[in-house]
């Protein structure tokens, strides 16, 4: 798995929009906030556009994407925000120059569209928070977190037990993201490889019943057979029918990975919340799981 560089002072860091729409005040606190950290912000167009609800359309979101991707000179990218549409530009994407200098990649939620492409690949990206917590919470440590990896750490992250979790040990590499995007990639070439590796999961305003759908999806596939423990994030505004469905997000899960014997934690702070700690996808970790759980 290839590791990208240490940033330097000075370096670039492109700000981009492959997937929904954003206030463009959150793109100016993001490169500010870049420049106070003594990094190079360059902002490209799809990220003051508006294609009804894309940051911009296909080919321009595409256009700005693969030029990051290409430049050498830049040396991490951060995705404005998730919502829908890195999908539609994935299969176009072109990856041959990025390999030869491969840069550190920063986004959540529909950015996992990446981040399992670049797994795939075997480059490390960041899953972890964008432009609007970045004008909303510069001061969070989720957000500080970021700018540590970029500077060659990886910060330990601690969170309290849960009564759903399976205690354990695991050290593997680490891969996940959305749910819901991990399971739209499933028979596709991006399709995502869990084998002997720590998942992490979260979601968002899904129904309960799709995320039951999503968990038999991933078991038939055989993604939890060798995999060696389990991150339940945060599922956040879950909805259910009229007619309920019966189990919580959380109890969801468990029943349909009972059945293994790798260690499960829940709560994890990583999702659509305040305190999205970043994680290294491809980077090898600790995950220690009893009265605390520490990922390390």
């Amino acid at each position: 798995m290839h590791k990208p560089e240490t940033l330097k002072k000075n370096d670039k860091i492109a700000i981009v929009s492959p997937a929904g729409a954003i206030n463009p005040d959150f793109i100016s606190s993001a490169s500010n906030l870049m420049k106070n950290y003594g990094f190079q912000p360059i902002i490209f167009p799809s990220c003051i556009k508006k294609h009804f609800q894309f940051a911009a359309k296909d080919e321009e979101r595409l256009e700005d994407l693969q030029a990051t991707l290409d430049d050498k000179d830049i040396k991490a990218i951060l995705c404005s925000r998730g919502g829908y549409g890195l999908i539609r530009i994935l299969d176009k994407l072109n990856f041959d120059k990025f390999l030869k200098n491969p840069k550190w990649i920063i986004g959540f939620s529909d950015i996992t569209n990446l981040h399992i492409a670049l797994n795939n690949h075997f480059v490390m990206s960041i899953h972890g928070l964008m432009a609007k917590a970045m004008h909303e919470e510069p001061e969070a440590e989720a957000v500080k977190n970021i700018f540590k990896i970029l500077n060659g750490e990886k910060p330990k992250i601690i969170c309290e037990n849960h009564e759903f979790n399976k205690n354990g040990f695991a050290q593997a590499e680490i891969i996940g993201g959305n749910l819901s995007i991990i399971y739209s990639l499933q028979g596709t070439k991006f399709e995502i490889n869990t084998d002997g590796k720590i998942l992490f999961i979260e979601d968002l305003n899904e129904y309960l019943y799709h995320l039951d759908r999503m968990m038999l999806s991933l078991k038939m596939a055989k993604k939890f057979d060798n995999l060696k423990a389990l991150i339940v994030g945060n599922f956040t505004d879950m909805k259910d029918n009229p007619n309920p469905f019966g189990k919580t997000a959380y109890e969801i899960i468990a029943e349909h990975v009972a059945e293994f014997d790798f260690p499960v934690c829940f709560n994890f702070p990583i999702g659509h919340i305040d305190n999205n700690m970043p994680i290294i996808c491809g980077q090898e970790y600790k995950l220690e799981i009893s009265e605390k759980v520490i990922l390390s």
